[in-house]
């Protein structure tokens, strides 16, 4: 459907249905009442969606705002990881007065959702917010080179130019969370987890070698490519007093693995949580580390792209944000 297919259905020309979808005259050109409501009934009628970035009605936004997520984010159960970021989303686009339009037509390449494809409808939106741990890196190229409006959730390395994000403070949560286990006297720590690939992962470790390297400490990493078991023995064997595990779910397992061999945690083993569960799992533990202020990325991430739509002057276009310490129960000093 098209202005010119509104127009052959009420008689009227192409240019009195652009004038009625922008709310306004044409300086002399005057749309008597019932023409207008003639056009504004066959656009109800059929659906019409007119092209808003494109022609931005005028110089207006729809004040409608994408969300495209490039991992499954629904269902949003109590323990899901990227329900609070939703929350905030939704939160802050209603205090804005805006829509959300979640994304979801995008097709799976090569196991990766993808934002450009023949049949994309970013421009059914003012602009998008980006949601996934990993993002496309051509994808982000792409979306900085042509000037399209978007933040993410996350902060993100340059792609060709600066990319909008709102993230959270990995690096400085992590530091912080081993400084905390180097007070309680641990000398031998380890680093559980990827420590590469997404920003997130690279923040934490670099965060965690840059606590050691101040303390003159070595600085030990450990893949999760072992089973927690096999794991759990190598840490132990070598002296290893406290580790530092990238995924919560990580330190379930290994928890459990302790539980199993007869250890305690943290009386044998410390362990310390870089964030919240991204998997389903369980513990009565409540492990010592930080929280990822997620709610409040959500709402900043809607914030930054509406500053970026409206021009609004000294948007801060970058934003990191702290982590919230969380004590726990699984640090305690070493066993000498």
């Amino acid at each position: 459907m098209t202005q010119q297919d509104i127009a052959r259905m009420t008689g009227v020309s192409q240019a009195t249905v652009s004038l009625v979808l922008n709310g306004r005259d044409d300086g002399s050109v005057r749309i008597a009442p019932e023409t207008r409501e003639r056009v504004l009934g066959a656009i109800r009628s059929t659906g019409y969606v007119a092209d808003p970035v494109a022609r931005r009605l005028a110089a207006r936004h729809n004040r409608i705002i994408g969300v495209f997520t490039y991992e499954p984010v629904f269902p949003a159960g109590t323990g899901d990881f990227y329900h609070p970021f939703l929350v905030g989303i939704e939160e802050s686009a209603e205090r804005l007065g805006c829509d959300l339009l979640l994304l979801t037509s995008a097709p799976v390449t090569d196991g990766r959702r993808r934002i450009f494809h023949d049949d994309n409808r970013l421009r059914l939106a003012d602009g998008c917010v980006l949601l996934g741990r990993s993002l496309d890196r051509d994808e982000l190229g792409r979306l900085v080179a042509e000037g399209q409006p978007f933040v993410s959730v996350g902060r993100r390395d340059d792609a060709g130019g600066p990319v909008p994000y709102v993230g959270a403070d990995y690096a400085a949560a992590t530091a912080d969370v081993v400084r905390r286990a180097l007070d309680a006297g641990h000398t031998r720590l380890a680093y559980l987890g990827q420590g590469a690939g997404p920003e997130s992962h690279t923040d934490r470790f670099a965060g965690y070698r840059a606590a050691l390297d101040a303390a003159g400490l070595p600085t030990r990493h450990e893949p999760t490519d072992r089973s927690p078991a096999d794991l759990l023995d190598t840490l132990l064997d070598t002296g290893v007093t406290a580790v530092v595990v990238e995924e919560y779910a990580d330190g379930v397992a290994l928890a459990a693995a302790a539980a199993e061999r007869g250890r305690t945690v943290p009386a044998d083993l410390s362990i310390l949580a870089l964030g919240d569960p991204t998997r389903p799992t369980t513990s009565d533990l409540e492990f010592t580390g930080f929280r990822i202020p997620r709610r409040e990325m959500g709402w900043q991430a809607v914030e930054v792209l509406t500053g970026l739509l409206a021009g609004v002057p000294g948007t801060v276009t970058q934003r990191l944000l702290p982590c919230q310490p969380v004590d726990g129960v699984t640090l305690l000093p070493p066993r000498h």
